[in-house]
């Protein structure tokens, strides 16, 4: 059994690290890519492991339908201090990219480090029961970082599964608390003074339905879920600050319903939006969040020791009444537009990567894998698609990125963004959509009126307004080949969609499947 270093021997290595020592022990063949408790699991001798001063803390913190604009770094008027103080210890990105404009099979990419197509995981699992979702399969961020000697926890929202082997205990997390479903209320339903700005949908949400589970075990906590969430990350902290830990911390703020404390929303009473008003209170509030997280490292001496990555699993929403912002781009959540899938990513990796960084080459959350593995010094999984982060040599500008959602695709690469969709006779409001129970699967088939086929060029035209396929048919065929062929490995859908949004985009009227 490999024991923690204690407090004082800790503080020997990083003075051996000033001087250089500790950087050349790292460099040993023996301290990296030699998984632990893999080793033991099979009772085979325990090998070498690297100092744990060498191997940093690992914490990911997910934002819930955050959108690119919803930053103060990225040019939002909601102040956000905590979050953009990561980015002056580390790197901030600028075309970063989910794998999907929509929660679920965007988590489900983000924790397997591959595309979720792999595993035919297409569309959102919300109202489909328990029995789909991720597959056991799969491995996860949690078992990579287990499987070297890592504690594991998971703190919010997991949305990929929950029946048989796809509940997050199952899935290399050693402690889970949160909820498993697409949102939860932020209040008990008796809390008092609580601001909602109710979109449409938030009668939908209870905690009955959706109810906070600690372990397995479902619990009532008080309060904002976003001050409890960060109370529990806190803890993790404190009580592995003397063992290397893996946490990911996937706050469900400031996703739908929108909910905020009287005092959290005071300083915005001059802001006339009732939405608004209240969303930019969520954002604080998370913000104030990620504040305490990193108060947390710093009073355990652990600031240094820790790469934090902050992002969003997707674009902001078109249902929360313009309160959010995926500017400068189009589109909004469930879209194929980079307002969709285009988010904000920081990593902070403070003597790892160098401060105040803006990098424009594109990144996925699929580099979370290999940058995380790497830097525990774990195996990367064969089956990993993404980059590791913290080698710059591996962002390349001709990098090509796929998404689909079912017989919707498009595909970015450099300055060219192919967009295929199935075309659709009628368009819909938000408010036949938001709201209505989901009880049968949508056509996913590609209808007789056919498909609109659109390119963009991003570096002149960002917000992909103006479609130039029918002048650049090369590009076209291009991208398309290069679609079918990482087409090839994926699996057809595992199981249907119920939600689409029937829309217009650029003129086009085109069906939304997610």
């Amino acid at each position: 059994m490999i024991r923690p270093l204690s407090p004082k021997t800790r503080q020997t290595a990083r003075r051996l690290s000033r001087l250089g020592m500790a950087a050349a022990l790292a460099m040993l063949p023996v301290a990296v890519h030699m998984p632990a408790s893999a080793r033991a699991r099979d009772a085979q001798p325990a090998a070498p492991t690297p100092a744990w001063d060498m191997r940093p803390n690992i914490i990911v913190i997910l934002a819930d339908d955050l959108g690119y604009g919803d930053l103060s770094s990225y040019g939002s008027r909601i102040r956000t201090p905590n979050i953009d103080a990561l980015a002056r210890t580390g790197t901030r990105y600028t075309s970063a990219y989910a794998t999907a404009p929509i929660c679920s099979p965007s988590r489900a990419g983000l924790l397997s480090g591959r595309a979720q197509q792999r595993f035919g995981f297409h569309f959102n699992i919300t109202g489909r029961g328990d029995q789909i979702g991720m597959p056991g399969s799969e491995t996860t961020l949690a078992e990579v970082a287990r499987s070297a000697g890592y504690t594991t926890a998971m703190v919010g929202k997991w949305h990929v599964g929950n029946g048989g082997d796809r509940y997050p205990l199952d899935q290399g997390f050693n402690s889970f608390y949160g909820f498993v479903d697409g949102a939860a209320r932020y209040f008990p339903a008796d809390a008092r003074d609580v601001v909602g700005a109710d979109p449409g949908s938030d009668s939908l949400v209870t905690r009955e339905r959706f109810p906070i589970i600690d372990g397995r075990t479902i619990v009532h906590p008080t309060g904002n879920l976003t001050d409890v969430f960060t109370d529990r990350a806190v803890d993790v902290i404190h009580q592995n600050r003397d063992q290397p830990f893996f946490l990911y911390l996937a706050y469900n703020a400031p996703h739908t319903p929108l909910q905020a404390s009287a005092e959290d929303v005071a300083p915005f009473a001059n802001i006339a939006s009732p939405y608004e008003r209240v969303y930019r209170a969520m954002v604080s509030k998370l913000d104030n969040g990620v504040g305490r997280v990193m108060a947390a490292l710093q009073q355990e001496n652990l600031t240094r020791q820790t790469i934090v990555i902050f992002l969003s699993d997707n674009g902001c929403p078109n249902y929360d009444m313009g309160a959010c912002s995926n500017a400068p781009f189009n589109g909004y959540k469930a879209f194929p537009l980079e307002g969709g899938t285009r988010v904000p990513f920081i990593l902070s990796a403070p003597g790892r990567v160098h401060g105040g960084r803006v990098e424009g080459r594109m990144v996925s959350t699929l580099d979370l894998m290999p940058t995380i593995a790497n830097a525990i010094g774990a195996t990367t999984p064969a089956t990993a698609e993404g980059r590791n982060l913290l080698n710059r040599r591996s962002l390349t500008r001709d990098r090509a990125l796929f998404w689909r959602m079912g017989p919707n695709h498009w595909v970015r690469q450099g300055r060219w963004k192919l967009v295929v969709m199935n075309r659709s006779a009628t368009v819909q409001t938000l408010g036949e959509v938001i709201g209505r129970a989901m009880t049968r699967d949508v056509d996913i088939n590609v209808p007789a009126i056919g498909q609109w086929v659109a390119l963009f060029d991003l570096q002149r035209d960002p917000g992909e307004t103006r479609d130039i396929a029918a002048r650049h048919p090369r590009e076209v065929a291009r991208l398309q080949q290069m679609f079918s062929d990482w087409d090839r490995s994926n699996r057809p859908p595992a199981f249907g969609s119920r939600r689409e949004f029937r829309t217009e985009i650029d003129g086009e009227r085109v069906q939304l499947i997610f």
